[in-house]
């Protein structure tokens, strides 16, 4: 990317860390607004050792009233005991730009991209990211989540979309039942996010495609416009194996919901004998799940984040959500 630099270079303020992404509006190609604030993930080893050295460095970075009442303490604190593990830095002003990072323990993240643990930090990585460090190879790992994504939409699907439909749909993954688009969320924020990152979105799951279309379990074909339209087969053997793909947590859950008695092998793959008993109940008893677990992890996070941002700046932060929502639906 042609903005790789300020990406990178902002790192060379903070601590080390193992893993670094950014992801949000300032990847969208044709973002060049200086106010758009650039997001980032962090992953650490050691959340309070990490914010430990970020203090003695970058005190402003937080809030006041962390800083003077625990420290790294209280920061890791409340991250990993109100929210879902992520403590973010935001209205942070370096170099010209504002940024915004959420610092996070590698561990957490890790079982978050491979079982859905809280539905957060994997539903970030279902979408398009910008991988700057990353010295445990989690690109390679969060092709799992990625086709876990990809194999959730397509239950969720009909028999016959768009790319940019099924692209819609893996963004909105993460995005239902979170309490912030109730009120603090452009209502059109999946539409504008695959509308933007078109392109980024057909990279990144462009491989799993082609996978799905070899097993037979869909076809492509391109329409007049250059849209790729996509025919998906719903049969019984195919949602089986598209739930196959699903992290076996997840898989659990739906068995102890729809009363069944999935097996899974010792590699955590659905055995032959697995019975399912609709798609659509399969695809209903998935969204429920999802629901739930965004719903939670949404609550905490939001609750986590304002207690982490301060007061000023969590009145900023809330304004400018709350003025996004608003204009959309007027």
């Amino acid at each position: 990317m042609d903005n790789t630099a300020p990406f990178q270079s902002f790192l060379q303020v903070l601590p080390p860390v193992d893993f670094a992404c950014v992801y949000g509006s300032s990847l969208h190609p044709t973002k060049h607004d200086k106010t758009t604030m650039i997001d980032y993930i962090l992953g650490v080893s050691d959340p309070k050792q990490w914010h430990s050295e970020n203090l003695k460095l970058n005190k402003h970075h937080y809030a006041s009233w962390m800083v003077h009442l625990g420290g790294e303490r209280l920061i890791t604190d409340v991250a990993d005991r109100i929210g879902v593990g992520v403590h973010f830095n935001a209205f942070v002003n370096w170099n010209g730009k504002m940024f915004k990072y959420g610092v996070v323990r590698m561990h957490d993240l890790l079982r978050d991209v491979q079982y859905w643990e809280k539905f957060y930090l994997c539903g970030r990585l279902q979408k398009p990211v910008h991988i700057v460090v990353d010295n445990l190879d989690i690109s390679n790992i969060n092709s799992d989540n990625l086709r876990a994504a990809l194999s959730a939409s397509l239950l969720l699907l009909p028999s016959e979309f768009t790319e940019a439909d099924l692209y819609a749909k893996v963004c909105s993954l993460s995005y239902m039942g979170d309490v912030r688009m109730l009120f603090a969320e452009d209502k059109n924020k999946v539409k504008k996010i695959v509308t933007g990152q078109f392109d980024l979105f057909h990279t990144m799951y462009k491989p799993f495609l082609e996978e799905y279309e070899a097993k037979k379990f869909l076809k492509l074909s391109s329409t007049v416009n250059d849209q790729i339209q996509v025919s998906q087969d719903c049969d019984l053997s195919v949602s089986c194996s598209l739930v196959s793909a699903l992290p076996p947590s997840i898989r659990s859950q739906m068995c102890m919901k729809q009363g069944g008695d999935m097996k899974s092998s010792q590699t955590g793959r659905i055995i032959n004998d697995t019975k399912i008993r609709s798609r659509e109940g399969d695809a209903n008893c998935l969204q429920r799940i999802l629901r739930r677990k965004v719903m939670v992890s949404s609550a905490r996070q939001a609750i986590s984040g304002l207690l982490a941002v301060g007061g000023v700046n969590a009145t900023r932060y809330v304004a400018n959500k709350v003025n996004k929502a608003w204009k959309s639906w007027r």
